[in-house]
């Protein structure tokens, strides 16, 4: 939901600035928010060990980042989100290559059943695949597969270094990443918010995703990632309600047919007791 909320405000933000400066500026702010958090969690060191893979994970969030939110100026909200849904299928097997999980049926089955909904939730009109909507599904699949692996190299190190190192750096490394960008890009033009409003968008967009990838690191540091990602599959719901509140975008009959399949997959996979310990840490 928080991710959605964060997506509804940058959605708000990319039609009035350049996509990369809004990216930054929602980590610049996470920054702020994921350092108070990390503080008030006792200010565990950040050790060289932990940096290879946080550095990677950074750089492919700043690239999942960027390319679903340059897709929101192609697609509506509920439409960004679902073709996103790809990510959760991917989760399993990526999972499985890197972090040694053994792939099980019921998560497959879980993953298959949620992205049914999704298939219901958008249909299919051939007539609607414009060039401005293929560009838009286009970034958004790079996105997905991006952030498909940037959450199973956060399983990898959740268990390990912690919820808090894990936003921290999570935000961190990606504002890093998209600096030199900024500031090739938006010279000589817009780098700072224009109003004290579009100011508090971005305060709201930092911290929701602060928060939210607060609670994605405490999750996925007590299960497995392939358990784990057919949650995500809520997003749709919150998605396609804050663009027809925010945005005025119509939400359909099949969408809210495809929510019903979405929530079963997900109250079967909230039934299922989990059978691992924690991930082991990639090195």
């Amino acid at each position: 939901m928080l991710f959605c909320v964060m997506d509804a405000a940058m959605k708000h933000l990319i039609a009035s600035y350049p996509v990369v400066m809004v990216t930054w500026w929602r980590y610049v702010f996470a920054v702020g928010f994921t350092f108070a958090m990390w503080w008030a969690a006792g200010k565990r060191p950040i050790t060289r060990e932990m940096l290879p893979v946080h550095i990677l994970r950074g750089c492919i969030i700043a690239l999942s980042a960027f390319t679903f939110f340059w897709s929101l100026t192609r697609l509506t909200l509920a439409e960004a989100v679902t073709f996103s849904f790809i990510a959760p299928l991917m989760v399993p097997p990526l999972a499985s290559l890197l972090l040694k999980e053994r792939m099980q049926a019921g998560n497959i089955a879980a993953a298959i059943l949620g992205f049914s909904g999704v298939l219901v939730a958008v249909g299919f009109q051939p007539e609607a695949l414009t060039q401005h909507r293929i560009e838009g599904i286009a970034s958004v699949l790079v996105g997905a597969v991006s952030y498909a692996l940037a959450t199973v190299l956060m399983r990898a190190r959740a268990a390990k270094d912690g919820p808090a190192i894990l936003s921290l750096l999570g935000a961190a490394v990606p504002a890093i990443v998209l600096s030199p960008f900024v500031l090739l890009g938006v010279a000589g033009d817009v780098a700072l918010p224009r109003s004290a409003p579009d100011l508090g968008w971005f305060v709201l967009a930092g911290l929701c995703g602060a928060l939210a990838l607060q609670l994605f690191a405490r999750a996925y540091a007590q299960a497995e990632a392939q358990m784990l990602a057919p949650f995500e599959y809520t997003a749709l719901v919150w998605a396609s309600l804050l663009g027809w509140l925010f945005f005025a975008e119509p939400v359909a009959l099949r969408t809210w047919l495809g929510a019903g399949l979405i929530a079963v997959a997900c109250l079967w996979q909230a039934r299922r007791l989990p059978t691992d310990s924690p991930a082991t840490p990639l090195s």
